[in-house]
């Protein structure tokens, strides 16, 4: 596909990145020459220098040509505006990214009147994912698939486990649950896992199942997880304010610090719930007096990375709660494995991921269509669902007799509501939505899987 993408800011680069790698003709245009010229250097793709909501640069960045029009820039207006003239120019489908939120009731008139393919709210996906972390502590993180009815969790295992030391195999025969194992990560290594697969101290495990299963599973391990009753966050910005709308009604009192006035005031008249303390959240004294000890959960929502990463670290220390950690730069990803940090939100790469969800389902004729796409380690093992087609290869064949590739594992099969845990007897069939996950990232359509 031909993409083009205005702003080379974080997200856009990721996609850059993500979008070249995945076999796609990128131009990427932005005002700074620089940013060009760095994302130029390192991906192969073309660059074009200029205000790209102008007619004349994406005729330069060949809009006639282009299958879909990305606007990432750090100005919703400026991104709805390129995505205007990117229909009127070209005959193209149109993504923007829209964070404000002013603007979050206007999503569907956005997306209606202006023609948009997809409005991404990068803050609002971030604001979910932390919310689903925070009604189950007990993950690292959560990914829902098929609206969710199934669920991708993934979970530390403590030291006194009852699992360490038992295979994968073991565990299915004596505790007989509705879950599926799907990757351990131990060090720099993931795995996939099968029935040999033996559990160690510190992996960090993948399941897939329905919220119901997953919950009777945690119980039979003795798994710790006590509900959150109450949570302190650092920073109001976009992800708190979505936050608090999102956990209005969830029974989790929240505690926000924030040094700026008119920020505090506008999250107390806006969430008459949640207690706003003007202050400075990196003041170790003003935490502890607001209760950092007891907090059920630590958010760090700083406009700084280092910030929140110290931030969370000192929570780590002052008490025992569940620590959520917001980032926006990717590439600290093997130093924060190392801080053991609980649950790290990048919003810039949840952003990339469900565009690029959206990029390979516009890519699939053969029998199948992507429906929602995770990273479980990033480059290194996907999940990814995909619709079943009347003609799809896997249709319709039981599980045990079909060839997969090497690193493949059917997670779960939704059928009418129902999910499914497969089995090798199992038939998949047209109209299911399956849960792949596999080694070999950027799947296109579900038979890729096959030898």
């Amino acid at each position: 596909m031909n993409v083009i993408i205005v702003g080379c800011g974080r997200v856009g680069r990721t996609l850059a990145e993500k979008l070249n790698g995945d076999g796609n003709a990128v131009t990427v245009i932005d005002m700074s020459k620089d940013k060009i010229n760095a994302i130029t250097d390192r991906c192969d793709v073309m660059g074009v220098v200029g205000n790209g909501a102008t007619h004349t640069v994406q005729r330069e960045a060949g809009i006639e040509r282009a299958d879909l029009f990305i606007a990432v820039t750090n100005s919703d207006e400026l991104n709805l505006l390129c995505c205007m003239i990117a229909k009127k120019e070209g005959n193209c489908r149109t993504i923007a990214r829209v964070k404000n939120p002013q603007y979050s009731k206007e999503m569907s008139y956005l997306k209606e009147e202006l023609g948009l393919a997809m409005v991404i709210n990068p803050e609002y996906a971030a604001a979910e994912e932390i919310a689903r972390v925070l009604r189950f502590p007990s993950a690292l993180t959560i990914e829902p698939f098929a609206k969710g009815k199934v669920e991708l969790i993934k979970f530390k295992l403590p030291k006194e486990s009852m699992l360490i030391g038992m295979s994968v195999k073991e565990m299915a025969m004596k505790l007989r649950p509705d879950v599926l194992v799907c990757t351990v990560e131990r060090g720099q290594e993931a795995y996939i896992a099968n029935g040999d697969t033996v559990f160690e101290e510190r992996d960090v495990v993948s399941i897939v199942a329905s919220p119901k299963s997953a919950n009777e599973f945690f119980k039979k391990i003795k798994y710790k997880g006590n509900s959150i009753k109450n949570a302190m966050i650092v920073g109001g910005g976009n992800v708190t304010h979505y936050l608090c709308e999102i956990l209005e009604k969830s029974g989790i009192s929240l505690k926000i610090i924030e040094k700026d006035l008119a920020t505090c005031e506008e999250l107390c008249s806006k969430w008459k719930h949640v207690d706003v303390i003007q202050g400075y959240g990196s003041d170790r004294d003003l935490l502890k007096e607001e209760g950092i000890e007891k907090a059920g959960a630590f958010v760090a929502l700083a406009s700084l990375d280092e910030e929140n990463i110290l931030l969370s670290l000192f929570a780590k220390e002052a008490g025992s709660g569940k620590l959520v950690t917001r980032i926006n730069r990717t590439d600290y990803g093997r130093v924060l494995d190392k801080l053991e940090l609980d649950t790290v939100i990048c919003p810039r790469a949840i952003t990339a991921d469900t565009i690029l969800t959206y990029v390979r389902g516009l890519q699939n004729t053969k029998g199948s269509n992507v429906e929602t796409l995770y990273y479980v380690v990033p480059d290194k093992v996907e999940a990814s669902e995909f619709k079943i087609k009347e003609n799809s290869p896997i249709a319709n064949v039981p599980l045990s007799e079909l060839q997969f590739k090497e690193g493949v594992l059917i997670a779960s099969i939704l059928r009418d509501g129902e999910v499914i845990i497969p089995r090798g007897y199992d038939v998949i069939q047209a109209g299911d939505s399956v849960i792949v996950v596999c080694r070999q990232t950027g799947l296109r359509d579900v038979s890729d899987v096959l030898k």
